[in-house]
């Protein structure tokens, strides 16, 4: 029981990494990454391609992508790799705080527009609206994966 509380307190203190046993953030909350976008809205398609290398990299294709602020973006998401992979946007403290938890619960998934887990061979998307202009990130949170390279930036510059 002791256990059970201390990971409740760590939940908690997590802040919005969790909410029902997945990462939460975009639950209605404002992100300084911006906010679910309308599709029909989507002035551009970024195709993302999450992979590993035969020497043990884990990587996104590209790792860096340019938008500006205020657009709508649909990001295609291809897992071309062997093992689940994910894409979280979002920024850089907010990644860091997830990949804390994600360490302690491996196996949670995300309920979340920012956000998506995928099998090997399966593709999804994420239609995003840029309301801030800076740098952002972009992670694969499963464990070992941020470390094995599976990270890149996203610059969102002003109108």
């Amino acid at each position: 029981m002791k256990n059970y509380l201390l990971a409740l307190a760590f939940v908690a203190l997590a802040g919005s990494a969790l909410a029902s046993g997945n990462h939460a953030g975009g639950h209605g909350e404002k992100m300084a990454v911006g906010e679910p976008g309308d599709k029909a809205k989507a002035t551009q398609t970024i195709r993302v391609t999450m992979t590993e290398t035969d020497d043990g990299k884990m990587l996104f294709t590209p790792a860096v992508f340019s938008v500006r602020k205020g657009q709508t973006v649909k990001i295609a998401i291809k897992n071309a790799g062997t093992v689940d992979h994910e894409f979280v946007l979002d920024q850089e403290d907010k990644i860091l705080e997830h990949k804390k938890v994600m360490e302690k619960f491996p196996e949670m998934e995300h309920a979340d527009a920012n956000s998506i887990r995928l099998p090997a061979g399966e593709s999804g998307e994420i239609v995003w609206k840029f309301t801030s202009d800076g740098v952002f990130k972009f992670a694969c949170l499963i464990p070992g994966h941020y470390e094995a390279g599976m990270h890149g930036d996203v610059t969102v510059a002003g109108k």
